[in-house]
């Protein structure tokens, strides 16, 4: 890691900081607004943060599989490996109501902003009743027309490794007859969980094809998912490494 990249890295990290303050502000100052206007600076922040991280740290992105977003409202699966699916899926999706960990929300300026934003915010100890927290108030948000965000590992899981799914965003989708559309990406190798160093490059993201889960068995969708995940970042690695550096997906 050279000098100029940890600068650049450090001066992203403040920007971040200091400019997601600055938006949340702007959506509190609009609690009196539809809640689309405050969707509306989320997706204007996560767009100035990836510029920002483009320009900074040179961390671009390509989005493959648009058109498999279908209308309507559905629940998204996204890989969770970095911070930085936590930024683009505001600009990549429709409005979404994330799943995440109530904590979140007791965040002076930016949690009280997240908040606003219909989250589901649950208690990760709570067991079965977390579960059914997500059914209860995903079924409410899709029935509004915000799309549901899960990430089905329920942390951040290191590049190149995996993780039980959790079983709420599967059966919201199963009971609420809607699709689940799963998302891969690889931005776990240049934004690692554990670090704040960027690595320059280009972040590729997969849209896989919505799955019709009404109905249907939880754990069933679950592994569809999972597979079509982990199959889409096997081939996402072996398309761009080099026979000595390999790295399989741990399970």
């Amino acid at each position: 890691m050279g000098p100029l990249r940890l600068v650049r890295s450090l001066l992203y990290t403040t920007w971040l900081f200091l400019g997601t303050g600055a938006y949340a502000v702007v959506v509190l100052l609009l609690f009196w607004a539809p809640t689309r206007w405050q969707f509306a600076v989320a997706d204007h922040w996560a767009r100035s943060q990836l510029r920002m991280l483009d320009l900074l740290c040179g961390l671009s992105y390509t989005v493959e599989g648009r058109e498999n977003i279908p209308p309507g409202a559905h629940v998204s699966m996204w890989r969770h490996s970095s911070a930085w699916e936590t930024i683009a899926q505001a600009a990549i999706f429709p409005p979404q109501a994330w799943v995440l960990k109530r904590e979140l929300t007791w965040i002076p300026l930016v949690g009280w902003a997240i908040h606003l934003l219909k989250p589901i915010a649950i208690n990760r100890k709570a067991g079965p009743a977390a579960v059914n927290q997500v059914v209860e108030q995903g079924t409410q948000r899709l029935a509004a027309g915000y799309w549901v965000l899960i990430f089905p590992e329920g942390t951040r899981v290191g590049h190149g490794e995996s993780r039980k799914y959790g079983v709420s965003g599967a059966l919201l989708a199963s009971k609420a007859g809607c699709k689940i559309v799963p998302v891969a990406h690889n931005a776990g190798k240049f934004w690692p969980r554990r670090g704040w160093v960027k690595q320059p490059g280009r972040i590729r993201v997969a849209i896989g094809p919505p799955i019709d889960a009404a109905g249907r068995n939880p754990r069933e969708l679950n592994e569809e998912v999972r597979t079509w995940i982990e199959t889409k970042l096997q081939s996402m690695e072996e398309s761009t490494r080099t026979p000595d550096d390999a790295i399989p997906i741990r399970k």
